[in-house]
């Protein structure tokens, strides 16, 4: 633990992460990051500098796809975001968000060499708050520098500008991203903001986009004096949620889906008996919406008994539930799929003719209602039961 005197003040706390991370710019600092395994084949068109500046604890890159328009929140030297340009190809988009001048210069003086190795440039950087997408820092320090704030006056058209801002010009629009992702930067937020962060997450993916998420966490909570700690929290400790209260900051904010896609077994750091580790988590936006009856039904395959979804609708094995048009296509193409057998009725119901839903998720759908109340058909042979050329039946 640190031997400075620690404090509280959230203004402390920032500058400790701007300066650790602008010394991080300079030179590498290896107690800053965890060993992670990446792609090699995405590695050498990236430059040493920055592949030396590596601060992160996992690799969401690897659940990106192409064509995607991606997000890297704290995106630091842009490690993530070469990486993620070259997954994406030249269809898809990539965007770094990063609030540290020297990590922002590191990063875009990196841009060219690497757009010109991998033959296209589809990487931005961008300076500003993880927890604040709306508003864009590059373009208030060019207005700051034109209208400096020296009075009560000043401020409050200062304050009145930054609102402004954020609503004609956001930094990063609504629902206009397909993934975000981080590495090890969510927990340097300070503990009144990681709502907001979460909320800001959420405002800017599209329904049906996701959230990537690699970042440290602890299994008990942390003690007081050890979140006065700069050092610690600078450090990517002080500031980790306890694991649980990580998945749930998720749900609260609106995502489904949730997942654990990857748990390091072993802790990168114990401090005072509390184990650190590196998880890495899948969220998911869905779709927006009224609930409409389309007689579509899920039917989870197991193993378990039932299972229940962020909607708070229970599927049980084998069991065809009812389902409105918008669960049921969030529940066959989203994280569930694999879990799932999508049923649709003989005869589709058209949009413009489909009722109101009553969205409860707890009964099972007839066989009636799928084929059709009148459906009374006795077919004349069996149907195809096997593969072309098998002798199954």
């Amino acid at each position: 633990m640190s031997a400075n005197t620690p404090t509280e003040t959230p203004a402390d706390r920032d500058a400790a992460v701007r300066s650790r991370y602008s010394d991080g710019a300079t030179r590498q600092v290896p107690e800053l990051c965890c060993p992670v395994e990446y792609d090699t084949q995405y590695l050498t068109a990236i430059p040493d500098a920055v592949l030396a500046r590596d601060y992160g604890c996992g690799d969401p890159s690897r659940h990106v796809h192409k064509g995607e328009t991606v997000l890297d929140l704290g995106s630091g030297a842009g490690k993530i975001c070469f990486i993620s340009s070259q997954i994406v190809g030249p269809e898809g988009r990539v965007l770094g968000v990063d609030m540290n001048d020297d990590m922002l210069a590191l990063a875009r003086s990196s841009a060219a060499e690497v757009a010109t190795k991998v033959g296209h440039d589809n990487v931005t950087f961008l300076k500003g708050r993880i927890e604040d997408l709306a508003l864009d820092r590059a373009a208030l320090d060019e207005w700051l520098a034109e209208h400096p704030v020296r009075s009560d006056a000043d401020l409050a058209v200062l304050e009145a500008h930054i609102e402004q801002q954020r609503s004609a010009a956001p930094l990063v629009p609504d629902d206009s991203i397909d993934v975000v992702l981080s590495n090890c930067v969510l927990n340097l937020v300070l503990p009144e903001r990681k709502g907001q962060l979460f909320e800001e997450i959420f405002r800017v993916i599209k329904p049906g986009g996701r959230a990537i998420i690699s970042d440290i966490v602890s299994d008990e909570d942390i003690p007081a004096h050890m979140l006065a700690d700069n050092e610690l929290w600078s450090g990517c400790i002080s500031g980790a949620w306890r694991e649980d209260l990580f998945l749930k900051a998720f749900e609260e904010a609106g995502f489904q889906g949730i997942t654990v896609l990857e748990r390091a077994e072993e802790p990168w750091r114990t401090v005072e008996g509390i184990e650190f580790r590196s998880v890495t988590v899948e969220a998911t936006v869905g779709e927006a919406g009224p609930c409409m009856e389309h007689h579509q039904a899920i039917l989870y395959k197991g193993p378990w008994k039932s299972v229940q979804d962020d909607d708070g609708h229970t599927f049980e094995r084998g069991q065809p539930m009812a389902v409105c048009g918008r669960t049921y296509r969030f529940m066959t193409s989203g994280p569930h799929a694999d879990h799932v057998i999508g049923i649709e009725p003989r005869e589709a119901i058209a949009e413009g003719d489909a009722q109101p839903f009553a969205c409860t998720g707890g009964r099972v759908r007839s066989a009636a209602e799928t084929k059709g109340q009148g459906f009374n058909l006795t077919s004349d042979s069996p149907g195809e039961c096997c593969e072309p050329g098998g002798d199954c039946c």
